[in-house]
């Protein structure tokens, strides 16, 4: 814990503590990326306040810790410091007679008072206050008054500096300078002449999202931030320099002239594009939502999202089934609930059952549809892609490593995954890890990772020989993680290796870490929605199966299928019966995510037209069936979930895990296959998207080979 002394009156005072969260994510060093040690404590007093704080961190990470807001544009506590905005100004008692830029000063650097006294900065100095006025005046000099147009207007900082450190006037009365837009892509829409040059998304782009294409040319007046060649941005990340923007420059291009953010209902809930479980706000506007982004939590996401996560939210009004269907004589019509409900009953009662879970399942569902189904003796699997995920062993199929210890990894080995496309802020995080001096190795397809990487291999042979040589103790004594993809689970000798990556983590004292790419995987896993020998057991010789939003599997011709899900994707081309049921933004809903952290998903809004919570729907069901379900409403329901799974009870808390010994066989000879081919289409939701087809289609054509007159 950070401490602050607050002095109030003659010597009379307090200690304040921060919260050690708070006070971690505040103290980092100069390059913004590393943290600090609490120690090398330093004493300073800021606008009368003395506070102990490590004397690496900047003038404006010790104002945050006292709880003083300083104004800033280029600075972000995750970037690189820049010190261009000059709007962080501060005064250094006995400093030099000028202000200093708080984000480029560090507390050690501070000279002590005349007889040894802790240094003095003051913030509100009539100093400070004529220096930010001049900067806010500098900055308005060139920026076009267009904030009633302006999509950034009622966020934007600018807007509201102005207001908070700016003067109602300005001397200047030339003609304001303006700047051509650029074409970044279909995502991110540029007004230029509003740019400051904070270069917060220069930075962003080349130190997190690993590309280059973003740069700053000119001087002066003449300066100007553009893209290298004109190219568009190509990243999966891209959506957070709208974020980062302090001003309209940069705002997103689905999203533009749709609604204002005082019209907006927000909600905080969680993503299930990918089994990272980043924290976002849901933004509705009535029945719709018009945005998605990002929230901050440290040990999951930090504060981005991928760009599948922020605007996949059109794929929630399109393709919707909203009523139920029976088929007849091969088409489907719609039917009144009662009906479909009866139909399914029907179809269900006397008949050998088997339950698909499918990757956007809440874990309230998923643990309603296994009592359902296990209580007609039927049998339930939520590994729909074949991944060989042992089963009731949990640390083998969740790990034993959380997805902050990457910050701290000395060396972090890769097999068969690319976390560019399974989870990119993961990815970002390697890359943070590598830019702080981590080695990566990766055995599985060569593949471009925004960083640098040793490949160990591409095949078996390569993990066998990596599992079974000598690690020595020094390597031993580093913090070390092994990350497991799914694609190198998949196939038939997928459990043989996972044994040999759990032995590699076992031999290098390493942390394990299963990649998943379903968001509802881990939580099915924990409540045991699996059978014996995987999908193709649970389907044998199966009358009727129960589709419970599993699109990405294909179901043979002759069982009768029962279709629950939000959209009508394959799964629902396939079904018999379809039940209409709600999307992640529209019930509140569990999901443990790929390091096993159970989360909460809040209801945004409400399911189109007749269709209905997930839980609600098959405890409708279990009463027609005559064996009613012991739950009347998600509070009953997530009881009994506790009850016999405890740990799903600990909302945003990983648990430790352990590993049991696995039975494997041998392994095979080929070479490891990644599991994602596309990043854009991976869920019913991101197929019924148009702008997700649309980046899909960009990222194909350039994948294709050019051809020489090009």
């Amino acid at each position: 814990m950070l401490q602050v002394r607050t002095d109030w009156h003659h010597g009379d005072s307090r200690v304040r503590t921060l919260p050690t969260a708070a006070a971690t994510r505040i103290a980092k060093t100069r390059d913004g990326n590393d943290r600090l040690a609490m120690s090398d404590l330093k004493k300073i007093i800021i606008d009368g306040m003395e506070i102990e704080v490590p004397g690496a961190m900047t003038l404006i990470q010790a104002c945050e810790a006292a709880g003083i807001e300083v104004p800033r544009f280029c600075y972000h506590e995750r970037l690189t410091i820049a010190g261009n905005c000059r709007m962080c100004l501060v005064e250094v008692v006995g400093g030099p007679p000028k202000p200093a830029a708080s984000c480029a000063m560090q507390v050690k650097d501070l000279r002590p008072g005349p007889e040894g006294q802790p240094p003095v900065v003051k913030t509100n100095s009539p100093m400070v206050k004529k220096a930010r006025e001049g900067v806010m005046e500098f900055l308005l000099i060139n920026h076009p008054l267009d904030c009633p147009i302006c999509d950034q207007g009622g966020e934007c900082d600018l807007q509201d500096q102005a207001m908070a450190y700016g003067v109602d006037f300005s001397r200047y009365r030339e003609p304001k300078r303006a700047s051509e837009d650029l074409d970044l892509g279909p995502l991110v829409e540029t007004h230029m002449t509003r740019c400051i040059s904070c270069t917060r998304c220069v930075r962003f782009t080349t130190e997190v999202a690993g590309i280059h294409q973003m740069g700053q040319t000119g001087r002066g007046e003449d300066a100007e931030i553009t893209s290298y060649l004109n190219q568009t941005l190509v990243s999966n990340l891209q959506g957070n320099i709208i974020d980062l923007c302090p001003v309209g420059a940069l705002v997103s291009k689905p999203y533009a002239f749709t609604a204002r953010p005082w019209e907006l209902t927000k909600t905080e809930s969680v993503d299930v594009m990918d089994a990272l479980g980043s924290n976002i706000r849901v933004d509705t506007k009535g029945r719709e939502v018009m945005r998605f982004l990002p929230r901050n939590h440290d040990g999951v996401n930090e504060e981005w999202i991928s760009d599948k996560t922020r605007f996949v939210w059109d794929g929630l009004r399109r393709q919707r089934l909203d009523t139920p269907y029976i088929r007849e004589n091969g088409k489907l019509r719609p039917a009144a609930w009662p009906e479909a409900l009866f139909a399914a009953a029907a179809a269900l009662k006397g008949k050998k059952v088997a339950g698909l879970i499918g990757d956007l399942a809440p874990v309230e569902a998923t643990f309603a549809l296994k009592q359902m189904i296990e209580g007609m003796g039927g049998h339930v699997e939520c590994r729909t892609d074949g991944a060989k995920l042992p089963i009731g062993n949990r640390g083998a199929y969740v790990g034993t490593a959380t997805i902050e210890d990457i910050d701290t990894a000395a060396m972090i080995q890769l097999i068969g995954t690319n976390p560019r496309d399974e989870a990119p802020v993961l990815g970002a995080r390697l890359r943070k890890a590598w830019s702080r001096g981590a080695n990566i190795g990766l055995v599985g397809e060569a593949i471009d990772l925004t960083f640098e990487y040793a490949h160990v291999g591409t095949d078996r042979a390569a993990l066998e020989r990596l599992s079974s040589q000598t690690i020595s103790d020094e390597t031993k004594a580093k913090p070390t993680l092994v990350i497991v993809g799914q694609g190198a689970i998949q196939e038939a000798d997928g459990a043989a290796v996972l044994a040999h990556a759990i032995k590699l983590a076992e031999n290098s004292n390493s942390g394990l870490l299963i990649l998943h790419t379903a968001a509802s995987r881990v939580g099915a896993m924990d409540v045991g929605a699996v059978t014996e020998g995987g999908l193709a057991a649970a389907l044998d010789g199966a009358d009727v199966v129960y589709n419970l939003g599993a699109d990405e599997v294909d179901i043979a011709a002759g069982p009768t299928v029962i279709y629950q899900g939000s959209h009508g994707d394959r799964g629902a081309h396939r079904a018999d019966i379809i039940l209409p049921g709600a999307a992640y933004t529209e019930e509140n809903g569990l999901f443990v995510n790929t390091e096993g952290r159970p989360q909460l998903a809040m209801r945004a809004g409400f399911a189109p037209g007749q269709a209905k919570e997930n839980w609600a729907i098959l405890r409708a069901l279990s009463a027609e069936l005559g064996a009613t379900l012991p739950f009347d409403t998600l509070a009953a329901l997530r009881q009994a979930l506790v009850k016999a799974h405890p740990h799903l009870g600990r909302i945003d808390e990983v648990a430790e895990n352990t590993i049991a010994p696995i039975e494997a066989g041998d392994l095979g000879k080929a070479d490891f296959r990644n599991a994602i081919k596309d990043f854009y289409l991976t869920n019913p939701i991101a197929r019924a998207s148009a702008l997700m087809a649309e980046l899909s289609a960009a990222a194909k054509a350039r994948a294709q080979t050019a051809m020489a007159a090009e």
